[in-house]
């Protein structure tokens, strides 16, 4: 996981993230992204880290609210990390203290669930 600051472009942030997960996680072959992601991100990734990077996408005559495959069990996982005080506004001005802080929140998460 990483965490940038807000005037980075998703497609532009991404290649850092994939860089590592493809030296930490060799055997991942494809990842789910958002439409912020789409573009030239999805080429570089294929090209410099073999890795298929697929663009969740809403339907085009969506209106409203749509469940979008893949996409919920992001947002879920969102959803129990930012039941921590602490990440529910952004108060850090270190992005490595960010990136601890939501490491400490999921793996609090999991051995809850885990138990």
């Amino acid at each position: 996981m990483r965490v940038h600051a807000a005037d980075i472009q998703d497609r532009d942030g991404g290649k850092l993230p994939l860089k590592a997960s493809r030296r930490r996680y060799p055997f991942v072959a494809r990842v789910f992204a958002d439409g912020g992601y789409a573009g030239r991100l999805v080429t570089w990734a294929a090209d410099k880290t073999h890795i298929t990077l697929d663009i969740i996408r809403r339907g085009a005559k969506a209106k409203g609210f749509e469940v979008l495959p893949r996409r919920w069990v992001v947002e879920r996982t969102f959803a129990w990390i930012f039941k921590n005080r602490r990440l529910v506004r952004d108060y850090e001005q270190i992005t490595a203290v960010a990136e601890t802080l939501i490491t400490i929140a999921a793996s609090a998460t999991l051995l809850r669930r885990w138990q």
